[in-house]
């Protein structure tokens, strides 16, 4: 017989052979090879020498009635050979399919754990290194949050990753964890908003029984793990009790060789009323700082969203996209959210024409600028435009700096970055003076007047 005939022949009477022999056989039938066929004798080859046995002894009869029956052979018969190389070939099949089951195990026991993140921290899956678009502005933060991620409390331990809102920070701290739970499932990950931990300090205190017992349970529940995760860390500042607890969670995973990944929108030392202990333990490992995304790494973004959701694009509507919402992520992902749901239902392509039309983004612009705003505020305070550009720190010149720039963002829409380059000032003193007015205008009076008046001054209310 030919090669091609001869399996084909092989595969009828393997089938026959299931069909008749039973089931505690079969592993042994799917082992044997074709070898040969000649005038009624079947020759197959098997790895296994118990096979040849078993099937020789106690089959061969109706093994051989079966092979007569499909050759209209009287006599046919079927030889079974053990072959030593046959032997060694299936037993690296099994072990390479043993290998493959366990790094399956592996994988699911992972995605267990993975699942069991997001519903007890609000792990979010989406948060992973592969979903995470690297740029200049984040290529060193991404590189070392990889870093730790592949070897845990072994390098930049802590690791303080801090930036303003919607620049990635929350997205490189969840995928350490990802990584962590999906390739070393033996260790333990917790994610926990510096809010969640606060809350539960408080609610483990205050309960009614056994105070003892009950921090004992807060302990372990924070203490008794091997990656911390601890998200918006500057939420603790002026909490004495929460920060003296922190220290504690703090000083006992540093000193059992546990990883701390922490994110803030500043930097430690900037952090109001922060303790000098808690200061200096942010301090003493790897501090990253995540900006706004360039340009390049903005259409990046857009193109991976566009990718994801599968809509039909034109990259200039993209690039339009970007070169106007340029302070972070979020924001990129609300625009792009806004057109392409207007697309869709639409159903129009995603074009520089619709963009430009749905976002308006070149009517918002104001009439006024950086000077005028600068002027304005400082006549408002009484005090010399030079003063709020320079480096004065009387609390009028303060509060006047800090509503200039607050109104610059605002009014203008303009980067963080491009604000402080105007006021010769850091990216975070930039971002802290505008969080700051803005928490004021929320509970004092006089703030939100002094804006109202400003705003009237410059004709924009």
């Amino acid at each position: 017989m030919e090669n091609i005939e001869l399996k084909r022949f092989w595969e009828k009477v393997k089938e026959e052979l299931i069909g008749s022999l039973p089931e505690s056989v079969h592993p042994w039938i799917y082992s044997l090879e074709v070898s040969g066929y000649d005038k009624g004798v079947l020759t197959v080859v098997t790895g296994q020498s118990i096979a040849k046995t078993w099937l020789s002894k106690n089959h061969s009869e109706q093994i051989n009635g079966i092979l007569s029956v499909i050759t209209n052979i009287p006599d046919s018969r079927m030889n079974i050979i053990y072959d030593e190389a046959s032997a060694v070939k299936l037993k690296k099949e099994v072990e390479k399919l043993q290998k493959k089951e366990a790094e399956m195990q592996q994988k699911e026991l992972a995605m267990e754990n993975l699942s069991y993140m997001q519903s007890s921290s609000n792990l979010n899956l989406k948060y992973k290194f592969e979903n995470f678009v690297v740029g200049k502005s984040n290529k060193f933060a991404h590189d070392a949050s990889l870093a730790v991620a592949k070897n845990p409390a072994e390098k930049y331990n802590p690791l303080f990753i801090y930036g303003s809102a919607g620049l990635g920070k929350t997205h490189l701290m969840q995928a350490i964890g990802h990584y962590i739970l999906f390739n070393n499932s033996k260790l333990k990950v917790k994610y926990t908003k510096t809010d969640d931990y606060i809350n539960d300090y408080i609610s483990y205190s205050r309960k009614s029984n056994n105070t003892v017992e009950n921090m004992s349970k807060f302990y372990k529940k924070y203490n008794n793990i091997d990656i911390i995760l601890i998200d918006d860390i500057q939420v603790i500042e002026s909490k004495i009790k929460s920060m003296e607890r922190l220290q504690h969670t703090f000083d006992t995973l540093y000193n059992k060789g546990k990883q701390i990944v922490i994110t803030s929108d500043r930097l430690p030392k900037e952090i109001p009323n922060l303790t000098k202990a808690l200061c200096s333990r942010f301090e003493m490992g790897l501090m990253v700082e995540l900006t706004p995304p360039e340009l390049e790494t903005r259409v990046g973004i857009m193109e991976k969203l566009a990718a994801d959701s599968g809509i039909e694009y034109e990259k200039s509507a993209l690039t339009y996209i970007a070169k106007h919402f340029t302070d972070n992520v979020r924001e990129l992902e609300g625009a792009f959210t806004k057109v392409s749901a207007y697309a869709e239902i639409s159903g129009e392509k995603l074009t520089l024409d619709l963009v430009k039309s749905v976002l308006k983004c070149d009517e918002s612009k104001k009439s006024v600028d950086y000077v005028s705003i600068t002027d304005v505020t400082a006549h408002y305070f009484g005090i010399n435009v030079a003063d709020i550009k320079g480096t004065a720190r009387g609390q009028k010149v303060s509060e006047a700096r800090q509503m200039a720039i607050y109104l610059c963002r605002e009014l203008l829409g303009n980067s963080f970055n491009d604000i402080a380059e105007f006021f010769n000032k850091k990216y975070t003193t930039i971002m802290y003076a505008h969080d700051k007015v803005k928490k004021e205008i929320a509970t004092n009076s006089n703030y939100l007047n002094a804006v109202r008046e400003i705003k009237q001054a410059l004709k924009v209310l």
